[in-house]
């Protein structure tokens, strides 16, 4: 589980490119030099954003390469559910189209 946590802000994801699209979208809205964005995973800070730094900080030794392959794992996921539906949908086009 993975929590998106700033100021007057906070919200839990199950997908960790959901809480990264979350924290991604908060990122105009951190304009003082104070105000952080930041993502646990569990009770683990794994990523923050703040405007003292140009790009998000990993925090944690291989959190990156291991967010990164999760990454890669959902996306690879949605696609097969996305090719599943697709197929669902035709096969059901095909049998209304025959009964018809």
């Amino acid at each position: 589980m993975f929590k998106v946590i700033t100021r007057n802000y906070s919200a839990e994801f199950e997908r960790w490119t959901d809480a990264l699209d979350a924290a991604n979208a908060l990122k105009p809205e951190c304009k003082n030099w104070l105000q952080d964005i930041r993502i646990f995973d569990g009770d683990d800070l794994v990523w923050i954003y703040s405007r003292l730094h140009r790009y998000p900080q990993y925090i944690g030794a291989g959190t990156y390469n291991r967010l990164a392959r999760l990454f890669i794992f959902e996306a690879m996921l949605e696609e097969e559910l996305k090719q599943a539906a697709k197929q669902e949908t035709q096969e059901n086009q095909n049998q209304d189209n025959q009964m018809s």
